[in-house]
């Protein structure tokens, strides 16, 4: 009785020992943390794969084919800023995951009577269920990685854990091209495939809500981040309307988001106009998926090292996004499919970069914070409609190009996500790498009495924040 009784939720003015986690301490938490990254990794990459192929299957314009993306992105402009938010401060991180896999399971459940139906609404409507299970599990597993651990490691944790993502979206394509549609490519017989796949993921989804409520967990609240914060720089981070760097990141992060988005969704339709068959094509976006899995793992190495600086990795890495996605534009052949490739190569970094530095400083905002930077994923719903219009009104002018021309699109939403590296490499340098040079959760921990000392001067600066 007392296991089924146990308490699994904390008040998030408390402050815990988890603001001192060290490296060892948070590995088993982070490990698991991260299968769910793999997770919705292989959700997007087979939403990538579906958009061409529901195109042809039900007749479909691209700029149609793109409310698929729509409702998987709306989901979250609508759910971390309101219902998954107010879980994840309530309840803490634990009831956040296991809600975000429950409502997975029945998005992942809804797609067979869609594929029954062989109704797009129907599969757009099952994508927006997904988009909100999904939505919610990254309002908790972001901030749980940024913040799970020392400091000093933000960016790494989170590149590393997002390179997991990144190899579920190269293993989704894969085994689309290879299994799902081998025989029934543009078929319904495809369509059913995806059906029972989506309900294994559901069963495999049901057997994480155990694992999440079994499995020990620390439990990180705003509190600990606000004692961290003093730890570290000993500055009070001021309300929130004043978090300009959260702000920058978020606006940052939709424009890169969309800009991404836009690019994964129309990578087939572009090797195809670039002369390649479907199949081909569909390789393609694998093989350049596997690059794109493969250099976060390598970008999340570069960090550990002190001299490569986060700020200078995401202004790097963005700058080349937009430089090769304007060369892919306006080249053809096999060279604008190479261009193409090297966009998603620069892309690895950026979405974990962005989301890790954005919330440097926040203390006891954390966990909003962290929230909307999940909500700023909703520009996956914004920026593949409007490359698919344009896509669509140049196919209509009997455009030789229009996929190529199509892509200055998310190369305009590159362009405005550079602006949040300018800010931070010019006039937030000392924060960032402030954070970088902590010896907190490296260095032995804070004794008893003086953590308590730190925890009694938030209190007394913070007033509804309680030391235990």
């Amino acid at each position: 009785m007392v296991f089924y009784r146990r308490n699994i939720v904390i008040s998030d003015d408390t402050i815990t020992s988890a603001a001192q986690l060290t490296l060892k301490q948070s590995l088993v938490p982070n490990f698991l943390v991260t299968i769910l990254f793999f997770l919705w990794g292989f959700a997007y990459g087979l939403l990538d794969v579906l958009n061409p192929h529901f195109q042809k299957s039900l007749n479909i314009t691209p700029s149609m084919a793109s409310g698929l993306s729509a409702a998987y992105f709306g989901a979250y402009f609508l759910c971390p800023p309101t219902i998954s938010g107010w879980i994840l401060r309530r309840f803490g991180f634990r009831v956040t995951f296991m809600s975000g896999l429950a409502v997975l399971a029945v998005g992942c459940l809804l797609m067979w009577p869609s594929g029954v139906k062989s109704s797009f609404g129907g599969f757009c409507g099952s994508m927006f269920v997904v988009g909100s299970g999904l939505a919610t599990l990254e309002t908790a597993a972001d901030p749980f990685l940024s913040i799970c651990g020392p400091p000093r490691y933000s960016e790494i944790r989170l590149n590393l854990a997002q390179a997991i993502q990144a190899t579920g979206s190269f293993v989704a394509p894969l085994l689309a091209s290879r299994v799902f549609f081998a025989r029934s490519v543009d078929t319904a017989e495809g369509l059913k495939n995806v059906q029972w796949v989506y309900l294994g993921v559901a069963g495999f989804v049901g057997l994480l809500i155990v694992l999440f409520f079994l499995a020990p967990m620390p439990e990180i609240t705003d509190a600990d981040m606000h004692t961290q914060e003093a730890l570290i720089s000993d500055v009070d981070p001021g309300p929130l309307k004043k978090q300009y760097n959260l702000f920058l990141a978020v606006f940052s992060q939709f424009t890169y988001v969309g800009a991404q988005v836009a690019v994964a969704n129309y990578f087939v339709n572009f090797c195809e106009e670039a002369g390649k068959t479907p199949a081909v094509s569909s390789d393609i976006f694998a093989a350049a998926q596997g690059l794109y899995a493969f250099n976060r793992f390598v970008a999340g190495g570069l960090m550990g090292f002190r001299a490569v600086k986060p700020r200078y990795v995401l202004a790097t890495y963005l700058f080349g996004c937009f430089a090769f996605v304007l060369a892919a534009s306006q080249t053809a052949g096999n060279t604008s499919i190479v261009m193409i490739c090297l966009v998603l190569c620069f892309e690895s970094a950026c979405f974990a970069t962005i989301f890790a530095l954005g919330l440097r400083g926040l203390g006891r905002h954390t966990k909003i914070g962290g929230a909307l930077i999940v909500a700023a994923i909703s520009g996956g719903a914004v920026f593949p409609p409007m490359t698919g219009a344009v896509a669509t009104h140049l196919q209509k002018q009997k455009s030789t190009k229009p996929f190529h021309t199509a892509m200055l699109i998310p190369m305009g939403g590159f362009i405005c996500a550079w602006i949040y590296p300018i800010y931070v490499n010019l006039l937030k340098r000392d924060l960032m790498d402030g954070h970088r040079t902590t010896d907190v959760g490296i260095g032995p921990p804070l004794a008893e009495k003086e953590f308590s000392m730190v925890g009694s001067h938030v209190a007394k600066n913070d007033g509804h924040v309680t030391a235990v």
